[in-house]
């Protein structure tokens, strides 16, 4: 029998993480509230026990000297320690500053810097040593504490802690003050600043968007009540900390619901992890969907005959009629509903077993679109996967697609309390409890994207169609216009093509240009399982990147998508006419994308000028050398002779009429 919940937080009091905090402790304190994978071993703590933590952690904080309205940098992989000193901090009326992990020095010297981050709490020996190179450089850094101890024993620098020893000085500084942590948390009200966390950057410098938190708190509990959400549910917390997604999934909504966050292992270990775990409620940008999707597919064509058959045979009866099952659909044939029933015993019950989907029961998606095919893939299989459209400005949610009325070209409708405008260049606005205070520090970007009323600007253009679900074009700066006049949307073509589990990453041009053209990574495990299976031999991505068998595969990918622009009125003319394969995987290191893995388009253009020319002049190959940066941090170059291939372009459908 599931814990059953003792009536729901009354927001209007509890109206601060902290406070909700003490509330789940008070009312369900033996209940999971974390868990982490350690040694192989899942730790579990409830939420008195959290409590307990997180009252050491704050008090020893106060004792080093931590004020009210301090900014406290988070740095590391999903860690219940990390998450606990974002509450430490709040308890104290401090804002956390979740960062990324992966970001390398000088992206951390800009945040720390413009922050004016006093405290760091860091995971391991890693985070400390990007630190202290730059310390030096951060006048405002006076403390860095540490989880993780291995290999940082000989590290003596005065201001270096470890959490395990902040909290020992906090239960002595509990001791001598009883009443400081409860009575510090009563002084927390709706309207404070809850955290600040960093833009990804995609077109220059990453902004500070801070958040209330009233705004993270109602946009979580509009979204838990649109889906029916419950403290029964259970999430893993792996995507980045520094992210609005991982800090309302696995932080904002865990402590209004008062449900279990559960923590891998190691970013090697996220697979492995979910599927033992088996979580309740699932969030995943489009990338990691189509990754599990492309490992059962490679599977399946390494299994036998008789199994590749059968296999098929279910998965077609799938595409035909699981969704409308999950739908609730009664107009689906007894035949077909059998036919399912017996798929769901031999195919689909293991396969979600294996993907680690047995007990979900809701999973969500945004970043990006996300393929129909894997869209329809997954929901065929029983798993309900929505879309959802938001932002960091939104503190997430601004829609949701509801039960009963799903497409797999919508985002969905607004949730309760937001309101949606399409302004006249088609750009979407949008007003709700969830919209930010301001940009940090910016008062220039903070007016130029919202308006003294509350409406913000999402740099999204989009329509409502005819039943209210929003549909997402592009980004409204990047839409642009071909020679011929015809409309482009690079995201709208990248993300056509990113579809298939070949390819990878795609970056398009054709703005104010005769055609479209594209650069093109593919995915090496896809492919490279590909070219084992042809027989193919190859030293390593460079290698097959040359290979013109590796062309004529990605060939065919864009044939499909322009055969299907070929039938959409407005995007016909954006047919894909020259294609080439970068010698490299874009790389956020090499600053081709963001920490979130968005193409930054511009910079690509600019850093491989040659190879946009080439594709506009005619040539048929193009010598390149481009800068990398390998994954010990040291820097070199790769040389490569690209070719570059004509794509077939078919005449647009003519209307019926």
């Amino acid at each position: 029998m599931g814990w059953m919940v003792r009536g729901a937080p009354d927001l209007s009091v509890h109206d601060t993480f902290p406070k909700l905090m003490l509330y789940h402790a008070a009312v369900r304190g033996a209940h999971p509230a974390w868990r982490e994978k350690d040694f192989g071993i899942w730790q579990t703590w409830n939420w008195s026990e959290v409590a307990q933590e997180v009252r050491a952690f704050a008090m020893g904080l106060k004792a080093l000297g931590f004020r009210r309205g301090d900014r406290l940098a988070i740095v590391g992989d999903n860690r219940p320690h990390l998450y606990w000193s974002m509450l430490a901090a709040q308890s104290l009326g401090g804002v956390p500053v979740p960062m990324y992990q992966d970001a390398v020095a000088n992206e951390m010297r800009y945040v720390l810097s413009h922050a004016e981050v006093r405290f760091a709490v860091v995971e391991d020996q890693e985070q400390v040593d990007k630190l202290l190179e730059i310390k030096s450089d951060c006048a405002t850094l006076d403390h860095i504490i540490f989880n993780d101890p291995r290999g940082l024993r000989n590290y003596s620098q005065p201001f270096l802690t470890s959490f395990a020893k902040v909290q020992e000085l906090g239960r002595g500084e509990e001791s001598t003050h009883p009443d400081f942590f409860e009575d510090s948390v009563a002084q927390g009200k709706a309207q404070d600043l809850s955290v600040i966390l960093y833009t990804s950057g995609t077109t220059g410098q990453s902004k500070g968007v801070m958040l209330a938190f009233s705004n993270v708190i109602m946009s979580a509990k509009g979204a838990i009540d649109f889906d029916r959400l419950t403290g029964d549910e259970e999430v893993l917390a792996y995507l980045p900390m520094a992210w609005v997604g991982d800090h309302i999934y696995s932080f904002g909504e865990s402590l209004v619901a008062g449900f279990c966050v559960a923590c891998p292992e190691s970013s090697n270990t996220v697979m492995h992890d979910l599927r033992e775990l088996g979580p309740t409620f699932f969030f995943a940008p489009p990338r990691i969907f189509e990754n599990l999707l492309t490992q059962v597919m490679i599977r399946m064509e390494d299994a036998g005959r008789i199994k590749r058959s059968m296999f098929h045979y279910f998965m077609a009866v799938a595409k035909r009629c699981g969704a409308a099952i999950l739908d609730g659909n009664k107009q689906v044939s007894l035949s077909d509903r059998l036919l399912y029933a017996l798929g769901r015993i031999l195919v689909y019950g293991p396969l979600l077993n294996v993907l680690g989907f047995t007990r979900i029961r809701l999973a969500h998606t945004a970043g990006e679109a996300i393929g129909p095919d894997i869209f329809r893939f997954y929901r065929s299989l029983g798993v309900n996967i929505k879309q959802i459209y938001g932002s960091t400005e939104a503190s997430v949610f601004i829609t949701i697609q509801p039960d009963g009325m799903i497409k797999d070209d919508t985002v969905g409708v607004p949730v309760p309390g937001v309101e949606l405008k399409m302004a006249d260049s088609g750009e979407v606005l949008f007003r709700s409890p969830g919209a930010f205070l301001a940009y940090f520090k910016n008062d220039e970007g903070t007016k130029a994207t919202k308006t003294d009323d509350g409406w913000v600007s999402t740099g999204d253009a989009g329509f409502l169609d005819d039943d209210g679900h929003l549909k997402i074009i592009d980004r409204a700066k990047d839409v642009g216009k071909l020679n011929t006049g015809g409309m482009f949307a690079p995201k709208y073509i990248e993300n056509k093509l990113k579809f298939f589990p070949f390819i990878k990453e795609a970056v398009a041009y054709g703005d104010g240009r005769d055609y479209v053209a594209c650069f093109l990574n593919f995915d090496i495990e896809a492919v490279g399982n590909w070219a084992e299976r042809k027989g193919l031999a190859y030293s390593g991505y460079n290698d097959l990147a040359c290979k013109p068998e590796v062309y004529s595969l990605l060939a065919d990918c864009v044939d499909q998508v322009n055969r299907d622009l070929a039938n959409d009125p407005h995007l016909s003319a954006s047919q894909v006419k020259r294609f080439l394969i970068l010698h490299k995987e874009l790389d956020a290191d090499d600053g081709e994308l963001t920490r979130t893995r968005k193409v930054r388009r511009g910079f690509i253009a600019e850093k491989y000028a040659e190879l946009v020319t080439a594709l506009y002049s005619g040539q048929s190959h193009c010598d390149i050398e481009a800068q990398v940066t390998f994954e010990d941090g040291r820097k070199g170059t790769i040389k490569a002779n690209i070719a570059i291939q004509d794509a077939q372009i078919y005449q647009p459908m003519k209307k019926a009429g």
